[in-house]
């Protein structure tokens, strides 16, 4: 039985891998950082199954700030795969916490591939790379040879994660792999990204808890793609023959506004009356565009999306519904489109 080890695995990601790694008969371990409170919610339904006897997935106390915790739980584990998906993942708080960030999502992939270099076994790594890191660049479509511009201090970390990452498939032979993964959404999503911001916002409204909806820029146009479909890239990257960098992504992109006027005509509300604009959610510097090239994830890989956008923003809205408390099938439009996709 493989074993898999994942940083980063009570977010988004890291919740949809270790579904996915277990179905594919995994034994899988994941690091989380000690706290006076759970933050397990994304994983607390797959921690252990009660018609098993052993944990599906087993939780080591660890932090990719300690080089030390790293040491102890990958020479406990002995791992064949390690998934890199810890950070300090959002944007606009990265100009706030630019060291804090810098240390996690570049000094934490560093430690990581640090201590993996000392292990007597060969590892396969992936490290979760963004296309923040291209930032801005004005081309078309971004592939894994477009020039990487960062324009923030998540960003400029990212790129130093993902040069030393391909320092150490160089310098030492490791099987390392960067995914440079468009943005990618889920009901599992953090509240404060922009697409679950609105899907949560809409459901309050609808539910009568909130108003209003503040939101910041929304001409900005990404690539989005569901995580539960990404996460399956970044393990067909550990199973090819060689190391490689992919970008991931769906190879179209949708604005702000469009979220969010489907998911406003899903619930039959006009979008300039449910929300207003607060500069406080623009970034100091903005990435106007993101779209993906994913032609060589799709070519050498055989990966593709299978969820769309429509998909992926009725999807969530239809889950945040539930969790406030209203039935998503009571609002016609919502209801034809969840039984025909």
């Amino acid at each position: 039985m493989k074993k898999a080890l994942i940083t980063g695995i009570t977010g988004q990601d890291g919740s949809y891998l270790a579904e996915f790694l277990i179905d594919k008969g995994y034994e899988v371990h994941g690091i989380i950082r000690r706290s006076s409170s759970f933050n397990t919610a994304r994983i607390r339904h797959i921690y252990q199954d009660p018609h098993e006897d052993r944990p599906r997935l087993v939780l080591h106390y660890g932090d990719v700030l300690d080089s030390e915790s790293l040491m102890r739980v990958l020479h406990h584990v002995k791992p064949d795969e390690v998934y890199n998906l810890a950070a300090q993942s959002h944007v606009r708080v990265s100009f706030d916490l630019p060291t804090y960030s810098a240390d996690v999502v570049y000094l934490g992939t560093l430690r990581l591939l640090e201590a993996l270099r000392t292990l007597d076994r060969p590892v396969r790594f992936y490290q979760a790379s963004s296309s923040e890191m291209f930032g801005g660049v004005t081309e078309t479509a971004l592939s894994e040879s477009s020039p990487l511009i960062p324009r923030s201090p998540y960003a400029v970390a990212k790129v130093a994660a993902y040069h030393q990452t391909i320092n150490y498939r160089e310098a030492y032979g490791m099987f390392a792999c960067n995914g440079i993964l468009f943005n990618h959404e889920s009901p599992r999503r953090g509240e404060t990204f922009v697409t679950r911001k609105i899907t949560r916002g809409l459901a309050q409204i609808a539910a009568k808890q909130e108003e209003l909806l503040f939101l910041g820029n929304l001409a900005a146009k990404r690539d989005w793609g569901f995580a539960g479909d990404y996460v399956e890239a970044m393990w067909m990257m550990l199973q090819h023959h060689e190391p490689d960098d992919y970008v991931v992504a769906t190879g179209e992109t949708h604005s702000v506004q469009e979220f969010l006027e489907f998911c406003c005509d899903m619930l039959g509300m006009d979008p300039e009356a449910v929300t207003r604009i607060d500069p406080i959610y623009f970034r100091p510097t903005e990435v106007h565009h993101l779209l993906g090239d994913p032609s060589k994830a799709k070519k050498t890989l055989g990966w593709a999306p299978r969820t769309s956008f429509r998909g992926l923003a009725g999807m969530m809205l239809a889950a945040d519904l539930q969790a406030v408390g209203v039935d998503p099938h009571s609002y016609e439009k919502l209801h034809e489109f969840i039984s025909n996709p």
